[in-house]
């Protein structure tokens, strides 16, 4: 029940931002940032949490620690699913993560761009793009800026869903040079 209220909230927010938006862009961009403000916040409380799930309360050493952390525990956590992690680069430095449940759509079917008016092609929505969001805002907290983006979504027809995290850059560790004391 929790899971259908929590979905139905989702798609009345996804209706209002569609309704107060110019572009399917927009809308993609805003869910992505909504999703940001989340996950800067998120993060704590996954740390608290996760310090007790775990037992061992160690930070994660490497960029594969961090994708499966994502998938096994925070997924887990906040949304009551996991996700596999797959398809990492050669060089280490982005992966895939595979979501076979997702409980945002539950409910929700894309129209077809024939459906479509104007510069809202609702078929070209990124629905789920609050997890995006979510996942760069939790990781740049914890110094590391990616670009996230949905590669593959069921609700385009696509088997999987699939969300690409690529690592950009490690941040330095501490406050800037405006925040330290003399």
């Amino acid at each position: 029940q929790i899971q259908s209220f929590f979905a139905l909230t989702y798609g009345a927010i996804v209706t209002e931002i569609i309704s107060d938006s110019q572009t399917v862009q927009e809308v993609n961009d805003r869910l992505e940032s909504m999703g940001y403000n989340i996950g800067i916040r998120l993060i704590d409380e996954y740390h608290a949490k996760s310090a007790v799930v775990v037992g061992s309360g160690q930070p994660c050493m490497t960029l594969k620690e961090t994708a499966d952390a994502i998938a096994k525990i925070g997924f887990k956590m906040f949304l009551g699913i996991a996700c596999d992690v797959a398809s990492f680069a050669p060089d280490g430095r982005s992966f895939s993560l595979y979501l076979y449940d997702n409980p945002l759509t539950t409910f929700v079917e894309l129209p077809p761009p024939e459906d479509c008016e104007g510069n809202m092609d609702l078929s070209q929505m990124q629905f789920s793009n609050i997890y995006c969001g979510v996942i760069r805002g939790a990781l740049e907290q914890v110094n590391l800026r990616v670009n996230c983006s949905f590669v593959r979504d069921v609700l385009k027809g696509d088997e999987v869903n699939e969300i690409r995290v690529e690592l950009k850059e490690v941040l330095a560790d501490g406050a800037g040079e405006d925040y330290q004391e003399e």
